[in-house]
Order: structure tokens, then sequence, then C-alpha cells
């Protein structure tokens, strides 16, 4: 299920694109562009899904906070955060579109909570190669499904405004399009940099549960491991990236008992293993991207937040194989400052880095057309 293309409108410093992506889609650029903004917008897609988009927008401040603050003009409609997102199952030839709208609660709205994100609208719709046929409409809390007789028929319940269609209707389980789109999307995996403090997920031992694809918070990162090394009992690839970045370090897994833990061990101290909290944070911060990039089972998107973050520049061109080792089956999206990355990775994977800029104002990448196609001269 490869994301093809999404569009944001009125998030932030998005005032509104449109971008088609590939297979590596690195986005570089200076401070204060907006390059997390396309991250978070992507991760907001995935809120929807789970019913937390109103949920996310207000932990970040609020619709207030949240919505372009820029100039705009009275003919743009109704002034909300759109988001859509267009997914296609490969193998059965099926497109996915999918937008959520979300806007300011009414003046003149009854009691309720007047600051929360108020969802307004939701569409999905499923293309086979004719036209698109829509599976799910909402306006307000009114939501229309098309039913088993492939009619569109209204939904006995009216969402909240604080929910998702598309997540209510996924939890009912009786619309398998709807179910599988929702699937696909809640199967992404953000990693926004990782804690190297002394209290750290990754500096703790975790349950001995067996762990094919890394958490977000990396609280399971140890267990990763551990599946690697007993589970799957291949860590080839992993021992080479670790030795690379570490100046030929050796990643020790002990068998799990009540907890799953890890440790290092360097040449120069081939009898001591290093604990995870002994490790620098640029050392342990590694070894979080090689467990997210790594596991066992890879998501189908990755998304990557400035990796570079704590890095020794050393580190970047193994950074940039295990990058290149999880495009084979997955998705990557970089959002980074580093040009040595950028680089590296480009030399990797021939992926070329879209430069983000500021333009008017608004977040743009240079080379893009308003259709969301970068021309390859750019």
């Amino acid at each position: 299920m490869l994301l093809r293309s999404m569009f944001a409108q009125n998030y932030r410093s998005l005032r509104s694109i449109r971008m088609d992506l590939s297979g590596i889609n690195l986005f570089i650029g200076e401070n204060g562009v907006g390059k997390s903004n396309l991250y978070r917008a992507l991760q907001l897609i995935q809120a929807a899904t789970r019913g937390r988009l109103a949920h996310e927008i207000a932990a970040e401040g609020g619709m207030f906070s949240a919505l372009w603050s820029g100039p705009r003009r009275d003919a743009d409609g109704p002034f909300r955060i759109r988001l859509e997102a267009e997914v296609v199952d490969e193998e059965r030839a099926i497109t996915f579109r999918y937008r959520v709208e979300a806007g300011l609660r009414p003046a003149a709205a009854a009691a309720g909570f007047p600051f929360e994100p108020q969802i307004k609208a939701e569409e999905l719709s499923i293309e086979t190669g004719t036209r698109p046929v829509t599976m799910m409409k909402r306006a307000g809390p009114a939501i229309s499904v098309r039913g088993p007789n492939g009619r569109m028929q209204d939904y006995p319940e009216q969402a909240l405004t604080s929910e998702t269609a598309i997540a209510l209707l996924g939890d009912a389980g009786h619309y398998p399009e709807i179910g599988t789109f929702r699937r696909a999307v809640d199967g992404w995996r953000f990693f926004h940099g990782f804690r190297t403090d002394r209290l750290s997920p990754l500096r703790s031992p975790c349950l001995a549960v067996t762990a094919p694809l890394l958490d977000e918070d990396a609280s399971n990162i140890a267990a990763v491991f551990a599946t690697l090394a007993h589970t799957r009992e291949d860590t080839v690839e992993l021992d080479r990236a670790v030795a690379a970045a570490l100046g030929g370090a050796r990643l020790v897994v002990p068998l799990p008992e009540e907890t799953a833990s890890f440790g290092l061990s360097f040449p120069e101290f081939p009898n001591r293993v290093f604990q995870p909290r002994e490790l620098s944070d640029g050392q342990i911060r590694f070894l979080g991207l090689a467990a997210a990039l790594m596991s066992y089972r890879l998501p189908p998107l990755i998304a990557l937040n400035e990796p570079e973050a704590s890095l020794h520049p050393d580190m970047l061109p193994p950074l940039a194989d295990m990058i290149a080792e999880a495009a084979r089956s997955s998705q990557i999206w970089i959002v980074t400052h580093s040009e040595a990355l950028a680089v590296a990775v480009r030399e990797k994977c021939g992926a070329r880095a879209r430069h983000v800029v500021r333009q008017d104002g608004a977040t743009w990448i240079e080379g893009m057309r308003l259709t969301g196609v970068i021309d390859d001269d750019e």
C-alpha cells in the first residue's frame, strides 16, 4: 500500500500544497521553512483514521494555533484545515482517496467544548480503473455509507463533532474497503527523534515479548533486537551497520528472561559489555534508528524527523545504508537539515532531496508545480 500523494491546506505554514510521492521522500531546508509541518500533516491523517485528529490538534495548541495565520480570501470558502491522502494498493490495482476537514466551532453553537476542533467533512472513495466510487461521506454529524447493495445509505449513528467517521465505521467491521484503508494508514510509523536522557526508554530493559517492529517511543528496542537475534536468528545486516557506525562495536543481545536487554562491546574493551545507560547520546540514538529501520517486520511507511540529530558525521553513511535497505520493503519519508545525509542517501538510493522553502510566507517545494509534480530537471 503506497502513499502516492498528499494534500494539506490551512495547516500552520501549509497554505495549500499538494505533492506526488515516491518510494523515498527526502525533504531538506533551513529552520522555520515548515519541513516539520509536512511531516506533522501526514501524521494527522493517521490520527484521523485512529479517531484522534481533534485530540492531536488540541494537544498542539488547538485550532487557533494550528490554522494558517497568513492572508486569505473570502473566495477560499470555509476556513478549515483540509488534509487528503491517496493510497494505492498496487497488488489489487485499487486507489483509495481520503479527505478530512476540521474547523472552528460556530459562535452560536450550544454549550460544549467551545475551543475543541470540529470535524466538518470527510470522504473516502476508491477507484479500480474506471471512475471513483464514494464509499463513505460525512457532512457535519451525518454520515452516509455504501451498503452491501451498492447504494449509499444513511448510517444509523451520528458522529460526535470530535470524532472521525473513518474511525467510527472502521470499528464497526461491516465495511471492508474502509477497514482496509484504515489498517494501511494505521501501520505507518513516525519517529520524531528519540529521548536520550538517563530515563529514556532506549536505556531501559523492556518486557520480554516478541517485537516485530519498533514502537514510536522506542520503549521496546531491547525486544526488537532480541527478536532479530533469537527469533529470526539473523543479525548480519544489523551487526554490519552497528560496526560501521560505532567504531567496530558489536551488539550484545542476551537471551531474554523476564526482561529483554542489550549492550555494546567495543574492540578496545573486548571483555566488557557497555550497558545502554553508559552509551553516548549519539550512540544510543543510532541504535534507535537501527531498530526502526531493521526490525523483523517493517511498517509500510517509516517517517523520520531529523534523524541526524546528535549523530557524528561518520554515522551518516551507515544510516544511509540502513535507509536504502529499509526502502526495499517500506516507503520512506525523511525530514532533515543535513546536506551530508541528503548526499549519502542520494548516493545509496538515487533519491533526490526536495528543497523546502518559504514562498510568500507559505511552505513550498522548489521546482514543484501546483499539481504536485516536481520536474526532473529541478
